[in-house]
């Protein structure tokens, strides 16, 4: 744009351009982009979560730990109001 500053004809439509293409860039941001980037980040936590208990409940099965410590133990990572749900299934 600015090799054209010589020619003030050419600077309106390269303006157009320059606008147009940060303007869908906005919205491809905002309505796709940010949306896939929390449900990622969701379902990291989730797994991340999951791999936790998992790695801690083999801890407890191979130090020989009391089922029943052991479970206490990882209910403990649960939330609360989850915890019914998954473990009355």
């Amino acid at each position: 744009m600015l090799q054209n500053m010589s020619d003030p004809s050419s600077i309106g439509p390269a303006m157009a351009v320059a606008l147009l293409t940060t303007f869908y860039g906005a919205v491809l941001a905002n309505i796709i982009f940010l949306p896939i980037a929390g449900k990622l980040k969701t379902r990291s936590k989730t797994e991340l979560l999951q791999k936790t208990i998992i790695v801690e409940g083999m801890g407890s099965i191979l130090s020989g730990e009391n089922p029943r410590v052991m479970e206490q133990k990882l209910h403990a990572f649960i939330a609360p109001k989850l915890r019914e749900s998954v473990f009355n299934k």
